[in-house]
């Protein structure tokens, strides 16, 4: 999955959220259309070998970038050690009771949680959606169960392995609940601008550690109704910085039908979107480990993902179409990987929301055929392990 490094934040408000790789311009300052277009090269040089040559592709990168990725965050949990016990208390007690805000986290209830946790797993492990079978089908095996064990290996190892290191490494840095990185000198206001829209009154702050350039978030909270309040953040982009007071270009925050929204705390927190907050959490650990380690695996998921899906992609073009224009089917492939680069997808949300359909469709598909067909597949697996012990096959 695109999103085992850590993109696995709740969707906010902000309209400066990188999207593909956020991670190189957050670090290296590098456009993300520049990114985009590169990795849109890199996977043009693959597909249009076709099969065999993403095949083998994938079996070079996915090995290589999961246990370069497993290795270090080990290690950065190790460093971490100390910390292990009350992060793994916190987990059970979030489980199953609201998570309370704490430095740069909002909080969140026990269902966003669940709903927005079942939705990343379900993009990163792909199960029950039917998409993998497409690339196993593909192989050439005496036992197509055999095949389908090795399927089942893959959510495991993807999910229950990669995806719970990041996370412990994340907690454990304490990255995530981060303290300000500077704060307003008194109280800060929130003015009216227009029919829904709130802005900070004073816009210049000590600058404490933030620089030029930086997107930053303050926290709010709003009033939906006279009893329920929401969580959630006002994001802008520091402008100047000089004589120890930063500038900040606040994005108006756009709500309509809300009571009241006022900044709760005075502290600005530094943004760290999606992947750029696992880099931080190894950068805990040894400095630049983050900045390098993570950028390239991050390339790697998503240069590996973006192969794989641009097959699964193929052959519903060749079910349609047969097999003619395939090759115009690659190049628009290509094409569209620098699309959310170049400002036609502002926020992360977005993002998120089309793929949550697009997955949600496959998954309403599939299951009830998987509810049907799982018999067979039950009963193929059990005559393979009779013919197993006694001892009929000899080659798979």
């Amino acid at each position: 999955g695109a999103n085992c490094c850590g993109c696995w934040e709740l969707p906010t408000h902000s309209p400066h959220c990188r999207s593909n790789c956020p991670n190189t311009e957050v670090y290296f300052g590098v456009p993300t259309w520049v990114t985009g277009s590169l990795l849109a090269v890199a996977v043009g040089l693959v597909i249009l070998g076709g099969i065999r040559r993403i095949g083998q592709i994938a079996g070079l990168i996915v090995p290589f970038m999961c246990g370069l990725y497993v290795l270090c965050g080990i290690g950065v949990i190790v460093v971490n050690a100390e910390a292990l016990p009350s992060i793994f208390q916190l987990i059970f007690h979030s489980a199953f009771n609201p998570a309370e805000s704490t430095g740069a986290f909002i909080g969140a209830g026990v269902g966003t949680a669940f709903i927005f946790g079942m939705k990343r797993a379900l993009f990163s492990s792909e199960a029950g959606l039917g998409s993998a079978p497409i690339a196993h089908s593909a192989v050439k095996t005496k036992e197509p169960v055999t095949e389908g064990i090795v399927a089942g290996l893959e959510p495991f190892i993807d999910t229950l392995v990669v995806c719970t290191i990041t996370a412990l490494v994340i907690l454990s840095s304490g990255v995530w609940n981060r303290a300000p990185a500077a704060s307003w000198d008194k109280a800060p206001q929130l003015a009216i601008q227009a029919d829904g829209q709130f802005a900070p009154v004073n816009n210049t702050i000590p600058a404490g550690s933030l620089s030029k350039g930086e997107t930053v978030f303050a926290h709010l909270m709003v009033s939906v109704t006279a009893d329920i309040d929401e969580a959630s953040r006002m994001y802008g982009k520091v402008s100047k910085v000089a004589e120890g007071m930063a500038t900040i270009d606040w994005q108006p925050y756009t709500q309509k039908g809300v009571l009241t929204v006022a900044i709760r705390g005075q502290g600005v927190y530094q943004d760290f979107p999606g992947a750029a907050l696992t880099a931080k959490a190894f950068d805990s650990a040894a400095d630049g480990l983050g900045r390098w380690m993570v950028s390239l695996a991050i390339m790697l998921f998503a240069l590996s993902t973006i192969i794989t899906w641009s097959y699964y992609g193929e052959q519903g073009w060749v079910y349609w179409f047969g097999g003619k224009h395939i090759t115009l089917y690659r190049v628009l492939w290509c094409a569209l990987i620098v699309v959310p680069c170049l400002g036609f997808v502002r926020r992360i949300t977005e993002i998120d929301t089309i793929s949550t359909v697009a997955l949600g469709f496959m998954l309403a598909i599939n299951l009830p055929l998987m509810w049907l067909l799982g018999s067979r597949a039950m009963g193929a697996w059990k005559d393979y392990q009779r013919r197993l012990k006694a001892g009929e096959i000899t080659e798979v």
